[in-house]
């Protein structure tokens, strides 16, 4: 089988929440919109022919907005089933009863996601009051259909002392897949009220590194994923890795693979290089998917050359942070990574 393509495809920005770090509602109540059926039948004509063109299976992340929400969300399953095409979720906790998740596993839907922002104060506090037990009552629901139950956190200055108990929480529910990401600002206020110094994060990933090792040794089946390209630099540092000799060490071995990996899509047909951050690539509205992954604009995405700080690195192929943290915090996306700890014109001790 060849190796699959995902896409993120947010197919309605209705959502049973407003939380407070949600990239869509965040500032403000943007009009909601959700894209049309018709649309969707072509959206996956094109992902199939760009597919077949680059040698990569499609794999598609429906996610909203909340994406059960879409009138037409059975429909839109079927068609992605009919088609072969491996599915994933990332939503919310409500509406997940055990023949809903059955349905969605029939049709085609390995794996499901929701978030914990922390524990049950906090979490409800960024999304709704009853979110975080209605996210725990439904993790055995999904695991209990066959499909993974994959949780995320993303980490801010409000809830990271919360994720080293998270970390031994997820163990004791089963969750298939935990990973954590960092919040990423949608103003200059927003930054500056979920800031986390870079030593501060450091702390925190070495914190969670030893608590992760310790459910491992105790038998724990939850896989910790690493999703922060800076845990290869804490990695780096500790000796767990060394960049392979030989070969362009600017070239792109790992790390963020923007406009290179993935493609987002939109409600509104927008293509994004990243839904993090503001990253027009296209339109598929106007034009196919192949025209926006070989065009010009996804091609600014994928040079790292322009890194203010990564190109001197020794780990500029393996890490560059999260240009969307840098986006949100300066509005650059080659600006320093907010979080990173590293001085590369340091001599490394």
């Amino acid at each position: 089988m060849a190796p699959h393509f995902p896409f993120q495809w947010h197919v309605t920005d209705t959502c049973d929440q407003r939380c407070k770090h949600c990239y869509i509602f965040a500032e403000g109540a943007p009009p909601v919109v959700t894209i049309p059926l018709e649309t969707c039948k072509r959206v996956v004509d094109q992902m199939q022919e760009l597919c077949a063109r680059i040698g990569r299976e499609p794999y598609v992340y429906l996610t909203g907005g909340n994406p059960i929400l879409h009138p037409d969300f059975w429909r839109i399953m079927e068609l992605l089933h009919e088609r072969g095409i491996r599915i994933a979720i990332m939503g919310n906790p409500f509406r997940l009863t055990p023949e809903v998740c059955a349905r969605m596993r029939d049709l085609g839907c390995v794996k499901y996601q929701v978030s914990l922002d922390g524990l049950r104060e906090t979490h409800d506090a960024f999304r709704k009051p009853g979110s975080f037990d209605a996210t725990l009552a439904a993790i055995p629901v999904i695991r209990g259909t066959g499909m993974w139950a994959n949780v995320m956190t993303t980490v801010s200055s409000k809830n990271a002392s919360e994720v080293p108990e998270l970390i031994a929480l997820m163990a004791e529910l089963d969750v298939d897949v935990y990973a954590f990401g960092r919040y990423c600002p949608t103003s200059g206020q927003r930054a500056e009220e979920f800031h986390m110094e870079p030593l501060e994060y450091r702390a925190l990933l070495v914190e969670c590194q030893s608590r992760m090792r310790a459910q491992r040794e105790r038998g724990a089946r939850t896989l910790y994923y690493p999703k922060d390209h800076l845990w290869k630099l804490l990695e780096w540092e500790q000796g767990a890795f060394v960049p392979p000799a030989g070969g362009d060490p600017h070239a792109v071995h790992d790390g963020c693979h923007l406009g290179r990996g993935y493609l987002t899509i939109l409600p509104t047909g927008a293509v994004y290089a990243c839904r993090r951050m503001a990253s027009p690539a296209g339109d598929v509205s106007r034009e196919t998917l192949s025209d926006i992954y070989f065009g010009e604009r996804l091609a600014a995405y994928r040079d790292i050359t322009r890194f203010e700080k990564c190109t001197s690195c020794p780990l500029h192929g393996w890490c560059r942070g999260c240009p969307a943290v840098a986006f949100g915090y300066s509005g650059d996306r080659h600006a320093p990574d907010p979080q990173c700890w590293y001085n590369p014109n340091e001599r490394r001790q």
